[in-house]
């Protein structure tokens, strides 16, 4: 299946567990296969997935175009209720307010690889 001609990329994606099917799905549709590992983050302990995928060099600016579109940061609409101040309890503080909110984000690691063989 690999040409050992070529030069190929390691790419080690740890993604947000939400982003994880969308961002599989979108690499799968373009030929990019993955392996899975589960993962958590050292600081917040949020439960991340971390994905490797091995590639011809040629296809990497692809998968990294891939990877910042759907599991990249962005903005994000969120609504909360506002928190009353004391002693005010208007009828009318139960609507909630909009909020923009930063979500995703991915950490990628890319290593040379002499060859790729599945046997």
């Amino acid at each position: 299946m690999f040409d050992n001609d070529k030069s190929y990329k390691l790419i080690m994606a740890i993604l947000q567990k939400d982003d994880y099917d969308d961002t599989v799905e979108e690499l799968g549709r373009n030929k990019i296969f993955v392996t899975k590992l589960c993962s958590s983050g050292g600081f917040l302990k949020k439960e991340n997935v971390t994905i490797m995928i091995g590639v011809e060099k040629e296809r990497v600016d692809e998968v990294m175009g891939i990877l910042e579109k759907m599991a990249g940061k962005r903005k994000e609409t969120v609504y909360a209720l506002p928190t009353p101040v004391s002693g005010d309890h208007c009828i009318g503080s139960s609507m909630s307010v909009p909020l923009e909110k930063e979500v995703g984000g991915v950490t990628v690691f890319m290593l040379d690889m002499e060859q790729i063989k599945k046997m």
